[in-house]
């Protein structure tokens, strides 16, 4: 089965370290391509390139101020990440609880 190409897919879009510490970073408030650049110290075309991916997958909001563009986290594109993730916190819950369990037994 073909990959889905990163610009299309949210899970190959984040797959990437850097695009996640971005969206990390940006996660708290609104932030321009310098102040992620400065932050996270990596270079202003790889972010461009990388804030570009998240915006076509919809994971990033922009907002123009004055000749500024502002990139926000766009929470709401995250669910599916969220509950895809969420499935296993539970398969490890409840593994854990069956640890518990099996010890307390002993």
């Amino acid at each position: 089965m073909p990959r889905a190409a990163t610009s299309s897919d949210v899970f190959n879009a984040v797959a990437e370290p850097q695009r996640r510490a971005i969206l990390e970073f940006i996660a708290g408030d609104e932030r321009s391509v310098t102040e992620i650049v400065d932050a996270l110290e990596l270079a202003q075309p790889s972010v461009s390139k990388h804030l570009r991916v998240l915006r076509d997958v919809g994971l990033v909001t922009t907002r123009r101020s004055g000749k500024q563009i502002l990139y926000r986290t766009n929470a709401t594109e995250l669910r599916p990440l969220h509950e895809w993730a969420g499935m296993f916190e539970r398969l490890w819950r409840n593994q854990l609880q069956r640890i518990k369990e099996q010890a307390e037994r002993k």
